[in-house]
C-alpha cells in the first residue's frame, strides 16, 4: 500500500498543517496544538472541528502527567498568540471539511456513560458492529480492530482493512498486510539518541531542500528514559548509587544535554532523566494508560518502542512491541505502521505454581516452549484458569521475554489482577472506573468469573504451572534452559562439548585446574565455573516484588546461617525504580542484602545490557592468565556470548533468588540437591533448603511491604530530575549545532547527496562477501552494546582524537556517533565467521588479496575500490534487542543484501528500512547444501521498475563460479518496498513531507 495516492495526500495534509501551524505558535500554545496528535478519529469530525480554544480546554481539564515543562494552568499568556492564529484555524477546518472522508463506521461511535450520571466520553463500539466473528477473535487482534476502525478515513486506513482484521480467522494464514497507528512511542537513551540524531539531521535535510524543518516534529507522545548509560563501576559499597551516578554524567555528559535539547526543540517529547529507573518498569508502573482518553474520544492504549522488551507493557493489557528506531520515527511522524495480520498462539495455563519456584522459572519454562514450538512474526495471547493464580508482575515477566521466545507480542488481556494492579500503583479510583468501564463495554476484558466463549487462535499450546521446577537458562542462549537438578551434570558436559551453544571443548585433563591468586592481601583462587559476577538487575525481574524480596530472604538467612558471599565476586542489586528501594527498606531486609555486597549501584539497566563495569585487575588476570571459563549469573534476559563481560564465557540467567545462592556457592559447578553451598558459623553444612524460602514467607512481605503510596510518592518526584541533570544547560534553538569534534553526537551523512529523485529500485552486481555465518547471529554480534576493545578500529579512532582509554565509555553510549558505531559494526569478540576457519574475532578475510583484517577496514577496503558487499548467514539472524545499528553499521559499510536461512522480525525490517535488501534461502537450502564458501562474487537480479516487485517474489542468485539459486525476497509488504524504493525509510518521509 503505497503512500502516495491523492487520499493519501490529503490525509497526510492535516498532519503537515499541524505542523506548519506548530512553528507560527509560541512553544507552549503549539505543542497544545501538538499534543492532539493524529486525530485518534478524524472521520467523526474531531480534527475538522477542532479549534484551538476546544484543544486549549481539553488540555486544562485534563493535566497529562508529564507536562513536558508547561504550566497547562496558566494560560493567559498565550491568549495574544491564541487570537493571531485564530483566521489560520479557521481556514484549516474549512480546508479539512473539504478533504476528509467521513468515518465509515460513525454510526457506532457510541456515548460511555458513567455509573453516577454523565460519561466518560465517546468510542467506536465494537459489539454494535453486530458481527458474530468479534466474539471468536484473540483480545489481541480486537485492539488492531478497534484501530482500524477508529482511524478509518479511507485515506491512511481503509474500510477494506477493517474488514481483513473481521475475519483474521481467514486472512491471518494468508500473510495480509494492515496499517497500524500505535498510541504512543517510546524509547529509552541507547535508542533514542540516535533517533533524536536522525530528527536532528532531518531537520537539516529539510532545509536543505527548500523546505520547513519544523515539519520534523513527533505528532504522537514520545517518552523516551534515560536507563542504559548507568555502568556498575563502584559496587559492594554504600556510596554506590551516587559514585556510579557521577561517572555516568561525566561521560556521558555530552549525550544527555543533547537528549535535554530534544526534549524542548521537539514538541511532544518528554526525557526522563537519569537515575528514575529502567524504562519498562516505568513504563509498567506509570507510563502505561490502559485506555486513553484523548479530548473526550475513549481508544485502547498501544505503544511502539525501540527496546525489544518493551513486550512488557504487555502483561498489562497494553498492546506493545518493539521495534527499529527507524520505524519509531517514522511512527513518530504520523506515518502509520504497515504490519503483517499476524497469527495468535493461545497459550493455556492451569493450576498454580509450586512452592518455591519462581516467576523467573515459569518465564525461562515459558520461553522454552515457545521457541520449539516457533512464534516468529506471531502474537502469543495467555488464557485459561491459571491466570487468577500469576500476579500483575508474574505476567509482565513472561510478556518481557517475548523477544526471546521470538513473539512480536506475549499478551494478556485485561482483567481484574490488572486493575488490582493499576490502583495498587498509584492510579486514581476514576482511572480506574474509566478502564474498566470503557474496556467491559467493548469486548476487551476478560472475566473469568463469568462463562467463557471460546476463542479462535492460529495454534495451541498448554501449561499446567504445577509442572514448572526451579531451572536457570544458559551458558549462552535465554532459551537453553536446564532444571536446577540437573546443572551440576549439564555444567560438566558443557565442559566436554565441542565449541557452541553448549560447550567450551575443554579437555578432560585440564577440568580441574585452579588458579590461585592474590585479592586484596587475600588468598583467593578460581575454578572453571567460578562466578565472579552475580547481579540483581534487568528489567525482567526488578520489576517483580515476589522475587526481589524473594531474594532478600535467601540473603537474611544466609547471614543468620553464617554464609559469605566471597569478596572477589562483584555482586550487585540495579532496582528498576525507586519503589523496589522502598519496599525493600520496608520489609527490613535490604541490610542483609547489603552484607551480601548486593548493595544498590543504581537505578537502570546494567549488567543485563554489557553494564557490567571492570571486574577487579586481579580476577581478570587469573582468568586471562589461565584460561579461566568464569561464569556471571544474573537475573536478566540476554546472557549472549560477549554480552555481559569479555571474562565471564559461561552466563546463566536465573531468578534474583538464585542469584544470591549461586553468588553464596560461589560456582555454578554444585548440585544444590546434594552438596552443601558453604560452612556455616556453627561449623555445620549450609545446604540449599537451608536458605530458599517458602511461597508463602515471600508473600506475606510482599503483603506488608509493598503499598501504594510507595508508588505516588516515586512517580510524584520523578519529573524533578535530580541535581546533576537540572544543572545542565541546552540552547534554545530548534536546530541543532553539530560540533565536528564531538565524538559522542555526529551529524551523519544520510541525507548529504539527497534529491528529491528516489533512488529506485537495485540489484547487486559482483558484491564480494564481507562476512559468511552460521546461525544465530544475534545484533549484539553485529552491533555490540558493551564496552570497546583496546585494539579496535572505533578504538583507533577515539585515541586519534584525544580520548583515553578510561573514557571510551561503551558502543551503547557512543550511537550518537556514526564514525564510531560503524566501525564498531562486527566488532564483537566473540563472532564466528567461516572465512576466518575456526577463528573467533571481529576479523574478515578481504577477497581479492587474501589479507586478514578487521571487518571495518576490509569494508573500506572494498568501498574504496568501487566494489559492492553482502553478508551470508544462518538462521534466526538479527536474534536479540531491536538494534538500529545493526542495519545503520551495515549500511555504512557499504553491505547491499544480507541472505539468509531466516530473520529475526525487527531486524530484517531494519534492513529494509536502511535500503539493504533481506533474502531468505529457500527452505532445506544455506550456504553449505548449495556449496558456497563466501569466496565468490555474488549478483542479485532484482528488477530495477519498482513496480516489477512484489512482496515475497522469488529472485535469482549468480556467482560468478557459475553457481545460481533462487532466494525468496523478504520485503513483507508494499509499504517496505515503497521504502526500499526511496533508499530507505527517512528519505522517504522526508520526500512525503516536502510533497505534502
Amino acid at each position: 500500500m503505497y503512500i502516495t495516492s491523492a487520499s493519501a495526500s490529503a490525509s497526510s495534509f492535516l498532519r503537515a498543517s499541524r505542523a506548519r501551524l506548530s512553528g507560527s505558535l509560541s512553544s507552549a500554545a503549539s505543542r497544545a496544538l501538538v499534543a492532539q496528535g493524529p486525530c485518534p478519529s478524524p472521520s467523526a469530525g474531531q480534527c475538522r472541528s477542532l479549534s484551538f480554544s476546544s484543544a486549549f480546554r481539553s488540555l486544562r481539564s485534563s493535566v497529562p502527567r508529564w507536562s513536558h515543562g508547561v504550566d497547562w494552568r496558566s494560560p493567559a499568556s498565550l491568549r495574544p498568540q491564541i487570537r493571531a492564529v485564530a483566521p489560520v484555524i479557521e481556514r484549516l477546518q474549512r480546508k479539512f471539511a473539504t478533504m476528509a472522508s467521513e468515518n465509515p463506521f460513525k454510526e457506532i461511535l457510541t456515548t460511555l456513560p458513567k455509573a453516577g450520571g454523565g460519561h466518560f466520553g465517546k468510542f467506536y463500539s465494537l459489539p454494535a458492529l453486530n458481527d458474530p466473528r468479534i466474539d471468536k477473535l484473540p483480545y489481541s487482534i480486537r485492539i488492531l480492530l478497534e484501530s482500524a476502525i477508529r482511524n478509518c478515513d479511507n485515506f491512511q486506513v481503509k474500510k477494506g482493512d477493517v474488514e481483513k482484521i473481521l475475519d483474521w480467522e481467514n486472512t491471518s494464514p494468508k500473510q495480509v498486510e494492515i496499517p497500524f497507528k500505535p498510541a504512543r512511542v517510546l524509547l529509552q537513551d541507547f535508542t533514542g539518541v540516535p533517533a533524536v540524531v536522525d530528527l536532528a539531521c532531518m531537520r537539516d535535510a529539510m532545509n536543505r531542500l527548500g523546505s520547513d524543518s519544523n515539519k520534523i516534529n513527533p505528532l504522537v507522545p514520545v517518552d523516551l528514559v534515560i536507563d542504559h548509560s548507568v555502568q556498575v563501576d563502584v559496587a559492594r559499597s554504600e556510596n554506590a548509587v551516587q559514585a556510579n551516578m557521577e561517572l555516568e554524567f561525566q561521560r556521558n555528559n555530552e549525550r544527555f544535554a543533547f537528549l535535554k535539547w530534544g526534549s524542548t526543540a521537539f514538541h511532544n517529547m518528554l526525557v526522563v532523566p537519569p537515575g528514575s529507573g529502567i524504562v519498562h518498569q516505568v513504563n509498567l508502573e506509570y507510563l502505561g494508560r490502559v485506555v486513553f482518553n484523548t479530548d473526550g474520544m475513549l481508544y485502547p492504549d498501544s505503544v511502539v518502542g525501540t527496546d525489544s522488551h518493551t513486550t512488557m507493557i504487555d502483561g498489562l493489557g497494553v498492546a506493545g512491541w518493539g521495534v527499529g528506531g527507524i520505524e519509531a520515527e517514522a511512527a513518530m511522524l504520523g506515518q502509520p505502521m504497515s504490519m503483517v495480520l499476524p497469527g495468535v498462539v493461545g497459550f493455556k495455563l492451569s493450576g498454580k505454581l509450586c512452592d518455591g519456584v519462581t516467576a523467573t522459572d515459569l518465564v525461562l519454562t515459558v520461553t522454552q516452549m515457545l521457541r520449539k514450538h516457533g512464534v516468529v512474526g506471531k502474537f502469543v495471547e495467555f488464557y485459561g484458569d491459571g491466570m487468577g493464580e500469576l500476579s500483575l508482575a508474574d505476567r509482565a515477566t513472561i510478556a518481557n521475554m517475548s523477544p526471546e521466545y521470538g513473539a512480536t507480542m506475549g499478551f494478556f488481556p485485561v482483567d481484574h489482577v490488572t486493575l488490582q494492579y493499576l490502583k495498587l500503583t498509584g492510579r486514581s479510583d476514576e482511572t480506574v472506573a474509566m478502564i474498566e468501564a470503557y474496556l467491559r463495554a467493548n469486548k476487551l476484558f476478560i472475566d473469568y468469573d463469568e462463562p467463557q466463549q471460546e476463542r479462535v487462535y492460529s495454534s495451541y499450546l498448554e501449561l499446567n504451572l504445577e509442572d514448572v521446577e526451579p531451572c536457570i537458562s544458559g551458558p549462552k542462549r535465554p532459551h537453553d534452559r536446564v532444571p536446577l537438578k540437573e546443572m551440576k551434570a549439564d555444567w560438566h558436559s558443557c565442559l566436554d562439548n565441542k565449541v557452541g551453544f553448549k560447550g567450551f571443548a575443554v579437555p578432560k585433563e585440564s577440568q580441574d585446574k585452579v588458579a590461585k591468586f592474590s585479592f586484596h592481601g587475600q588468598p583467593a583462587e578460581l575454578k572453571h565455573g567460578s562466578v565472579v559476577i552475580a547481579a540483581i538487575t534487568s528489567c525482567t525481574n526488578t520489576s517483580n516484588p515476589s522475587v526481589m524480596l524473594g531474594a532478600a530472604l535467601v540473603a537474611k538467612k544466609a547471614c543468620e546461617l553464617g554464609l559469605q558471599v566471597k569478596p572477589w565476586i562483584k555482586t550487585s542489586l540495579a532496582p528498576g525504580s525507586g519503589v523496589v528501594t522502598k519496599y525493600l527498606l520496608q520489609s527490613g531486609l535490604q541490610k542483609y542484602l547489603n552484607q551480601q555486597g548486593f548493595n544498590i549501584v543504581g537505578y537502570g539497566c546494567t549488567t543485563c545490557i554489557g553494564n557490567s563495569g571492570d571486574l577487579d585487575e586481579s580476577v581478570g588476570s587469573a582468568i586471562s592468565e589461565n584460561d579461566i571459563i568464569a561464569a556471571a549469573v544474573l537475573s536478566g534476559n540476554r546472557n549472549f556470548e560477549g554480552r555481559v563481560h569479555p571474562l565471564t564465557r559461561a552466563n546463566y540467567l536465573a531468578s534474583p533468588p538464585l542469584v544470591v545462592a549461586y553468588a553464596l556457592a560461589g560456582t555454578v559447578d554444585i548440585d544444590f540437591d546434594k552438596e552443601p553451598i558453604g560452612m556455616g558459623k556453627d561449623g555445620k553444612s549450609v545446604y540449599f533448603k537451608d536458605i530458599w524460602p517458602s511461597t508463602e514467607e515471600i508473600a506475606q512481605v510482599v503483603q506488608s511491604s509493598v503499598l501504594p503510596e510507595m508508588f505516588k510518592s516515586t512517580y510524584e518526584a520523578i519529573t524533578k530530575g535530580n541535581p546533576m541533570w537540572n544543572q545542565l544547560s541546552v540552547p534554545a534553538t530548534t536546530m541543532y549545532k553539530w560540533d565536528a569534534n564531538s565524538t559522542y553526537i555526529h551529524e551523519p551523512p544520510y541525507f548529504k547527496d539527497m534529491t528529491m529523485d528516489p533512488p529506485g529500485a537495485h540489484g547487486v552486481k559482483d558484491a564480494y562477501c564481507l562476512l559468511n555465518f552460521g546461525d544465530s547471529i544475534t545484533t549484539d554480534h553485529i552491533s555490540p552494546a558493551g564496552s570497546i576493545h583496546k585494539d579496535s578500529p572505533a578504538a583507533k579512532y577515539l585515541l586519534e582524537r584525544g580520548v583515553d582509554r578510561k573514557d571510551f565509555n561503551s558502543y551503547g553510549s557512543r550511537r550518537g556517533n556514526d564514525e564510531v558505531m560503524a566501525r564498531g559494526t562486527f566488532a564483537n569478540i566473540r563472532i564466528v565467521n567461516k572465512l576466518l576457519n575456526g577463528e573467533v574475532g571481529p576479523k574478515t578475510v578481504h577477497i581479492p588479496t587474501g589479507e586478514k583484517l578487521y571487518v571495518f577496514d576490509a569494508a573500506m577496503k572494498y568501498k574504496s575500490a568501487g566494489h559492492d558487499t553482502i553478508v551470508l548467514a544462518g538462521a534466526e539472524y538479527g536474534s536479540g534487542s531491536s538494534r538500529d545499528w545493526a542495519a545503520k553499521g551495515p549500511m555504512l559499510l557499504g553491505v547491499k543484501a544480507v541472505i539468509a536461512k531466516s530473520f529475526e522480525r525487527i531486524h530484517r525490517s531494519n534492513l529494509v528500512g536502511m535500503g539493504i535488501i533481506p533474502l531468505c534461502f529457500k527452505a532445506g537450502e544455506d550456504t553449505d547444501t548449495l556449496g558456497l564458501t563466501g569466496h565468490e562474487r555474488y549478483s542479485i537480479d532484482l528488477p530495477s521498475n519498482i513496480s516489477e516487485i512484489r512482496p515475497g517474489q522469488d529472485v535469482t542468485v549468480t556467482t560468478d563460479t557459475g553457481k545460481s539459486f533462487t532466494c525468496t525476497a523478504r520485503f513483507d509488504t508494499e509499504v517496505e518496498l515503497a521504502y526500499f524504493n526511496h533508499g530507505g525509510i527517512l528519505p522517504y518521509v522526508i520526500r512525503n513531507l516536502i510533497n505534502q
